[in-house]
């Protein structure tokens, strides 16, 4: 199949595809004409991808977790690894956004919101703590 009808099985776009080649991801095959030939492997690791990407697993998670998923002799405590540190991580991100709200919230409360000039959001952003 061509690259429009993976896309569409895979639910990834063409550019995604085309990437996901380029970093060795996905190798189809090629035709006489030098064009991409997908087959039914290469769509379940298409969708193997979104679904790991839209996880939040980085390029080079999903290189080693298409590892682990082939490897019939894997570890899965090696998975369950690679989704520990991940959720770490979006806990550590989430913590970071938590802040920032309250942050923008303490701004946004002391700022008059009116037609006056004086803007507490703004003289923070600025680091200008004069008002000017």
């Amino acid at each position: 199949m061509n690259i429009g009808e993976a896309a569409r099985l895979s639910g990834l776009p063409p550019k995604t595809i085309r990437y996901y080649e380029e970093v060795g991801l996905v190798k189809p095959s090629r035709a006489i004409n030098g064009y991409r030939n997908y087959g039914d492997r290469d769509v379940h690791l298409l969708r193997f991808l979104q679904r790991s990407r839209s996880l939040g697993f980085t390029i080079e998670e999903a290189r080693r977790l298409i590892s682990l998923y082939e490897d019939e002799g894997r570890r899965s405590e090696d998975v369950k690894s690679m989704a520990s540190s991940r959720m770490a991580e979006i806990d550590r991100k989430i913590a970071e956004l938590q802040s920032l709200k309250r942050a923008l919230a303490d701004l946004s409360e002391r700022c008059h919101g009116d037609d006056g000039p004086d803007c507490p959001i703004l003289e923070e952003i600025s680091g200008d703590r004069t008002g000017r």
